[in-house]
């Protein structure tokens, strides 16, 4: 305070002297850096009295999320009260576009503010997404997060729950690609996602085909080699020892191949870990839920008294379905009902923990899903994946919008106004400017962003969106555009390619499972197939010249906007070739000794610091 008073004084005086015209170089340069200290001491304080004006950030993000699956999106078979409440007390954008309809590509274009192939994160193949805890592929160290520019701000930084964009590059202990190494101060929950390997009797999800392969390969190495020690034991057929022997290894290596990484898939991949600590192996879905739930919490409490970003990334709705026991049975739409009302409440959860520690009026909160229901997924009791409402397709399948037309609701008591909703496209990567933006923060200059800053948008400063051209890919494939014309309310998209349903006539790649972007699963249109998503937001009438007066302009713009969008590309390392993301055991994480890996973690651990 004496500091404060001193430094006031001596800047007075300076200032003084400065009208007056008495210049003294050294009581100038002293002032200067009076002014200096002074701005410092009072941010520094600011910090520690609670008074500092920058906003806090929850964003809460749910997995395979139909955008039909929320109340206030039209379900009306769903209740999602605090997610409606949200809506209803913010803004509600109806046009909120993920960058990819798969979990991976779309994550890490929410975290950089860039489309996925920028980070080497469009896959070429059947491989669209990292697979194994034990590869070495994931977010490169060179992209720059949302979390580590709110970090360089002073922000604390947490992510609770779902991470899947990789590990390690060349040690187990290296954790080039883990949250820790991109921003995030804290860690706890799932470095992978969650699958069906992860609860038992659910069957197996990764690379089934192949393991099937590897298995039956084996099977027939093993009665090979049976029939070649019986051939010789009984004399048939003169054997060396050493070609027994030398086939006998290379039986042993095979089985090893097949079995040590795909039998154990549930203990390699389904794990927890808090910061770089694995404290659970294999994963509990029991506690699961109210584990995740008390870290984002406490994380909160932790931080209540300095600007903070919680990145509370749910595991909920992704199969398999678990549920607690209070909402078993709840809802009219089953399980996944259940489910979803389940990841309500956690919500509600978030946002009491909010108010009760009077931080309403200084938090932003954010609520979506990383792309659309799962429209193939599905048991004997029936459909286990997200509804997308009048949306065409769903996850992995490209352009269409089921897959990658999500929920967006902004709630900033106090701020945003409440009711407002925008139709006009925006984007996930829009997280990304918006956040660094309000904290004060500045945007990388040596790289290109893709999001814009959604503040003037959801205020009402501006009525139109700066999206004037969306890209939609299919991994590193461009699979539709999006342009919304600067003169027109229409909205057209132009689908280069789309994948072939199977069976025929069906709307979605039921036979495979997940749709695929590569040659043989596809079909391209020449001319792009048009829709004016404004008139037919569902997609199901194809423009023409005859229905559409504008139809070569579209098409035409469309083309130039790619070809200048294409420019802006380079090349970067492949981050989801096989070689990055099959098992490797020197990277696999491990609590205990490798390949005795194995840990629980006690309820009463939740939320502690490490």
């Amino acid at each position: 305070m004496f500091f404060c008073i001193y430094a006031l004084r001596d800047i007075t005086l300076g200032i003084e002297m400065f009208i007056l015209g008495i210049w003294n170089p050294f009581l100038c340069q002293r002032s200067f850096l009076l002014a200096v200290l002074l701005a410092v001491s009072l941010g520094e304080e600011a910090a520690e009295t609670g008074n500092d004006v920058r906003p806090n950030f929850i964003l809460m993000m749910v997995d395979d999320l139909g955008i039909g699956d929320i109340g206030c999106f039209g379900n009306d078979t769903i209740r999602t009260p605090n997610i409606d409440r949200l809506a209803r007390e913010g803004v509600k954008l109806t046009q909120h576009i993920a960058a990819a309809p798969l979990c991976t590509p779309s994550r890490a274009a929410f975290m950089t503010g860039r489309y996925a192939l920028r980070s080497g994160l469009g896959s070429r193949g059947r491989v669209q997404v990292v697979l194994f805890l034990g590869g070495s592929g994931g977010l490169p160290q060179s992209e720059i997060t949302f979390a580590k520019l709110l970090q360089r701000q002073g922000y604390s930084t947490g992510i609770v729950g779902k991470w899947h964009l990789g590990v390690s590059c060349e040690s187990r202990e290296d954790h080039c690609h883990h949250p820790n190494q991109h921003g995030f101060d804290y860690f706890y929950g799932l470095p992978f996602t969650l699958f069906n390997d992860c609860k038992p009797g659910e069957g197996k999800e990764i690379l089934v085909d192949f393991e099937r392969a590897l298995r039956d390969l084996n099977v027939l190495a093993a009665l090979s080699m049976a029939t070649l020690v019986i051939v010789r034991v009984c004399g048939l057929l003169k054997v060396s020892l050493k070609v027994v022997f030398l086939l006998a290894a290379l039986g042993l290596l095979g089985f090893a191949v097949w079995h040590i990484p795909f039998a154990h898939i549930q203990r390699w991949n389904c794990i927890i870990m808090r910061n770089q600590e694995v404290v659970e192996q294999p994963i509990n879905l029991t506690t699961l839920m109210q584990r995740l739930i008390g870290e984002a919490e406490q994380f909160v409490e932790r931080n209540q008294h300095k600007p903070f970003l919680l990145f509370l990334s749910l595991v909920h709705v992704h199969t398999p379905l678990f549920i607690s026991e209070g909402f078993a049975g709840k809802s009219r739409h089953g399980l996944y009902g259940d489910n979803v009302e389940e990841m309500d409440w956690m919500v509600g959860r978030m946002v009491d923990v909010v108010e009760r520690l009077g931080l309403a009026q200084k938090t932003l909160m954010y609520f979506t899903s990383d792309h659309g229901g799962h429209v193939e997924i599905a048991n004997t009791q029936g459909h286990l994946g997200g509804w997308n409402g009048i949306y065409k397709g769903g996850k992995a399948m490209g352009g269409w919008e089921g897959g990658i037309r999500v929920p967006g609701v902004f709630c900033w008591t106090g701020r945003l106004p409440a009711g407002r909703v925008i139709d006009e496209p925006t984007s996930l990567m829009d997280l990304y400017p918006t956040l660094i933006t309000l904290a004060g923060g500045q945007l990388p200059q040596d790289r290109v962003l893709d999001g814009h800053d959604l503040m003037p948008l959801m205020e009402g400063r501006v009525q139109r969106s700066k999206h004037e051209f969306m890209f939609h890919y299919c991994g590193v494939y461009l699979n539709a555009v999006r342009w919304h014309p600067p003169d027109s309310d229409a909205i057209f998209k132009a689908h280069l390619f789309t994948p072939n349903f199977s069976p025929k006539g069906a709307e979605g790649c039921y036979n495979i499972k997940v749709c695929q972007c590569h040659e043989g699963f596809v079909t391209h249109h020449h001319p792009p197939l048009l829709f004016d998503l404004a008139r037919d937001p569902s997609e199901t009438s194809p423009l023409s010249p005859d229905t559409e007066p504008r139809y070569a302009e579209v098409l035409r713009r469309v083309a130039e906007a790619v070809e200048v969008h294409r420019r802006t590309l380079a090349p970067v390392p492949d981050q989801l070739t096989w070689e990055q993301v099959l098992w490797k055991p020197w990277l696999q994480p491990c609590c205990g000794t490798f390949p005795f890996c194995s840990c629980s973690e006690a309820n009463s651990t939740a939320g502690q610091v490490r």
